[in-house]
């Protein structure tokens, strides 16, 4: 699994018009699911994103998780996040696990979150063509990868 972790002041997403989920103060996860992943994946990295000491403590220090803050969270499927570029310039997506797998996995990730978080995590729409919105906090944003462990 591949994710982009933002720190954000507020993020949202949208699906024709309508506003689908909304965040303040928190984490927008933008998350690739790849043809290996599977539970063993999903339940570090949901553990490693809510661990993240990426908010300032009083001395403006990035030592404090998303939940030490009480900030909020809004996941959202990215299968672009396993785009290869090895040959030319269209990307391929076949590292990435296909749609009827990655919602299913995608689903529980987003559950994992919760349960490592504390509190609900809010949620993109699997599949459909959404604008998300951000402002993102920093910036601040990191890219971790369960292959790699980092």
């Amino acid at each position: 699994m591949r994710a982009v972790v933002q720190r954000v002041r507020e993020a949202s997403v949208s699906v024709d018009g309508t506003r689908v989920a909304a965040i303040g103060h928190g984490m927008l996860v933008l998350c690739g699911i790849g043809l290996n992943d599977g539970e063993h994946e999903i339940d570090w990295l949901a553990h490693k994103i809510a661990s993240l000491r990426i908010f300032d403590d009083a001395d403006g220090v990035m030592n404090r998780s998303v939940r030490e803050v009480k900030g909020e969270i809004l996941a959202v499927s990215q299968f672009t996040l396993y785009a290869s570029t090895r040959k030319g310039a269209r990307p391929s997506y076949s590292a990435a696990a296909r749609p009827e797998i990655a919602r299913s996995l995608f689903d529980a990730f987003a559950r994992s979150l919760e349960r490592h978080h504390g509190a609900p995590a809010a949620r993109g729409m699997f599949g459909a063509h959404m604008l998300v919105s951000m402002i993102n906090d920093g910036p601040v944003t990191l890219c971790l990868d369960t292959a790699l462990r980092e």
